[in-house]
């Protein structure tokens, strides 16, 4: 009975598939056809300079989140659908103090970027991890994990120091953070994110309703942020941040709100840092440890998986928690 149960659930997701294919397929011919007509008209106002950085911008941020998005929102619904609640409970420590830098050295097995770690952090609170611990994880995960550290040693060749300067400061910042809230944080501040999907449904049912929720809600967020950041790519001149490269402590504030509004990739940022020639290393250590943990994009998804309450206090403690954080390490290590 199950067994047929599993393979009429597989049939209707190939049919909702199938379905959802031809809509799609639909819906690509009418605008097709749509811009065929309208293209000429509307061609001298697209292809402006302002309105194409827009546009190019507008598309890396997004086309850079959505597969790390993704393999996020999968990774939730796994974890809501197999991983019984009892696994965490073994793993992590009951003492919040002791549990905080455990989640947060946990990061570590996450291979993807923000926009995965809101998702997971959620469906950890769900199965019952201490609120503390899943947001230590949810900052240390896209900052400390392997591809990153490769790809920071790739951008910084001969440079070790600032791989290593890049995981210290980040598992401070997100294990004090986690310390932080389990001794500050309030009930009333964050919004538990809800399961919403049917209590009854178990295994392959759960995780497809848990996916296609999770990644829809998020997704909307995610494009909302590289709007936002697409927006202040072309409004700020570049003259304005030349203006800050002279002094140290300048340099630092300047790219620690730069990383916030740019929104680039946790895997790709060290390469952004490393163009930064005209800044100091501490500044470009401060571009890769905030950014991992506070953008507009990330913002977004934790005000709608969190609370926009939560998504305000806990983005700005974390930005000057990281900010500290990337002094103190780079005074000492760089």
């Amino acid at each position: 009975m199950e067994n047929q149960r599993t393979v009429a659930d597989g049939l209707r997701i190939a049919v909702r598939a199938l379905v959802y294919a031809v809509l799609g397929g639909a819906a690509l011919i009418a605008i097709a056809t749509v811009v065929s007509v309208l293209g000429p008209m509307l061609a001298l106002d697209l292809y402006t300079p302002p309105v194409a950085a827009w546009w190019t911008v507008f598309t890396a941020i997004a086309v850079q989140g959505v597969p790390f998005l993704l393999l996020g929102t999968v990774v939730s619904a796994a974890i809501g659908a197999f991983v019984p609640e009892k696994v965490f409970s073994r793993l992590l420590p009951r003492n919040q103090a002791l549990a905080v830098p455990v989640a947060g050295a946990a990061g570590v097995v996450l291979p993807g970027c923000e926009c995965a770690s809101v998702p997971v952090a959620g469906s950890l609170m769900r199965r019952g991890v201490a609120p503390a611990a899943a947001l230590a994880f949810l900052l240390s995960a896209p900052a400390i994990n392997p591809v990153v550290l490769v790809a920071t040693s790739v951008a910084f060749p001969g440079q070790p120091e600032m791989v290593l300067a890049r995981l210290v400061a980040s598992l401070a910042t997100a294990v004090v953070m986690g310390w932080l809230w389990a001794r500050f944080g309030r009930e009333q501040w964050l919004r538990p994110p809800k399961r919403h999907t049917d209590p009854t449904a178990t295994g392959l049912r759960a995780f497809t309703a848990g996916l296609q929720h999770d990644f829809l809600h998020a997704g909307g967020f995610l494009v909302l942020g590289a709007a936002a950041a697409a927006t202040f790519n072309i409004v700020v001149p570049r003259s304005v941040l030349d203006l800050f490269t002279d002094s140290p402590w300048l340099s630092v504030l300047l790219l620690a709100l730069l990383a916030v509004v740019l929104c680039v990739c946790s895997e790709a940022d060290a390469f952004v840092a490393a163009s930064l020639t005209g800044f100091s290393p501490t500044a470009r250590l401060a571009f890769m440890v905030v950014g991992p943990m506070v953008d507009l994009k990330l913002i977004a998804l934790q005000a709608g998986t969190f609370g926009r309450s939560f998504a305000l206090r806990f983005s700005s403690v974390t930005w000057v928690v990281a900010v500290v954080s990337s002094v103190l390490v780079g005074w000492w290590v760089l």
